[in-house]
């Protein structure tokens, strides 16, 4: 396993805040960052990383360590200021591998150069030329402004790389490309032989990495092409927003709808289906439209309609109308049943304690079955 140090210059100038590379500059060579830092490391426990910028003053922000969190902390406190000094910048790189504790690690510097280099041709060839010296590799990530900065760019490798030597490399990456994976399949991630940033075999597997070999590692690819794709879907969608937002009868922002454009244009279909997507649906009888509604959206409107039904009082529910009775209709139906000897007998025989076959009760009983007998023979005579 190779043993390598590695300087990290961060290019922080005011370019990077051009949004040619989703969604800036800045934010996408951070990834980039992100991304070499971790195949470094992963390759071998014993590797350092360390950070420093080159726009402005060059400044040292993390010395080399194995410890990736610490420069990625770093990184992120990092805002554009300024202009870039390529020549310094390798110069303090290179003197702070020089100082590197494991003095058998092979020494690396990876550049990134995301604005126009304004440094002298001769100078950066004189600088490459004492660098191989030094057995010193340099990699470049030229972005941005690569179509201006190549020429030197190149210039500088060969001379570090001479006649035979392929240590050193130069990635450019045009607009319209996402940097983190044109790095990941680059030498600077893969490695000299192809085999990847870990030493695996990087053909067949996504990112070039083997998940089952180093899980982490791949996963930490996958997470920060997840936030690339999120954030250029969440652009997507602000920049179709903004676009109806500006011109909400057709057409794109910015340009008047021609007589002759089609009425089912594609402009207007997106814009169309933005407009429904955010416009609240009416209600009907105060009921949602569940034929438009999402399962989630379902869902959270039957929970809230549990809790109002929980909140309301039961007395609401509307109670049936009673009958009216007069008192002369309830003392005349309990007089009847009262009266019924059949049903006072049924009566007295589940009473505890009670004999019904005593004197008592059958004199009871006997005086009633008397007097229904003559209201029956009155019944009968006014029927008559």
């Amino acid at each position: 396993m190779v043993l390598e140090s590695t300087m990290i210059c961060f290019d922080n100038s005011d370019y990077q805040r051009n949004g040619d590379y989703f969604p800036t500059r800045m934010n996408a060579q951070k990834d980039g960052i992100n991304l070499v830092c971790l195949t470094k490391v992963r390759s071998n426990p014993e590797n350092n990383v360390g950070l420093m910028t080159m726009a402005n003053t060059v400044e040292v922000l993390a010395t080399l360590t194995s410890d990736v969190g610490r420069i990625l902390s770093k990184m992120h406190l990092v805002q554009p200021k300024g202009n870039i000094n390529l020549l310094t910048g390798i110069r303090i790189a290179h003197l702070v591998l020089k100082h590197r504790q494991g003095k058998n690690h092979k020494m690396r510097i990876v550049v990134f150069v995301g604005s126009p280099v304004t440094n002298e041709e001769l100078e950066l060839v004189k600088l490459a030329k004492r660098l191989k010296k030094e057995k010193v590799n340099v990699d470049i990530v030229s972005f941005g402004d690569h179509s201006s900065n190549n020429e030197i760019l190149n210039a500088f490798i060969n001379a570090l790389n001479g006649k035979d030597g392929t240590g050193s490399h130069l990635v450019s990456v045009p607009r319209g490309s996402v940097l983190s994976e044109a790095l990941i399949s680059s030498p600077i991630i893969q490695g000299e032989d192809g085999m990847g940033g870990a030493g695996l075999g990087g053909a067949g597997f996504e990112f070039g990495v083997d998940p089952n070999e180093d899980p982490e590692l791949a996963l930490a690819l996958r997470v920060s092409m997840e936030e690339q794709r999120q954030r250029q879907e969440e652009e997507q969608r602000r920049a179709m927003a903004a676009d109806a937002a500006a011109n909400p009868t057709g057409g794109t922002a910015g340009q008047e709808a021609l007589p002759g454009d089609e009425p089912h244009s594609e402009e207007t279909l997106l814009q169309r289906a933005l407009a429904l997507s955010t416009e609240t649906p009416a209600d009907d009888d105060g009921m949602p439209d569940f034929a438009n509604m999402t399962e989630e959206e379902q869902i959270a409107f039957a929970m809230q309609m549990s809790m109002q039904d929980a909140q309301e009082p039961v007395g609401q529910a509307p109670a049936r109308p009673k009958k009216e009775e007069t008192p002369m209709e309830v003392d005349e139906d309990y007089n009847e049943v009262i009266s019924d000897p059949a049903f006072l007998q049924s009566v007295l025989e589940n009473l505890p304690g009670v004999d019904p076959q005593s004197e008592t009760i059958r004199d009871v009983v006997g005086s009633l079955n008397k007097d229904k007998k003559s209201s029956d023979k009155d019944k009968d005579k006014q029927g008559q």
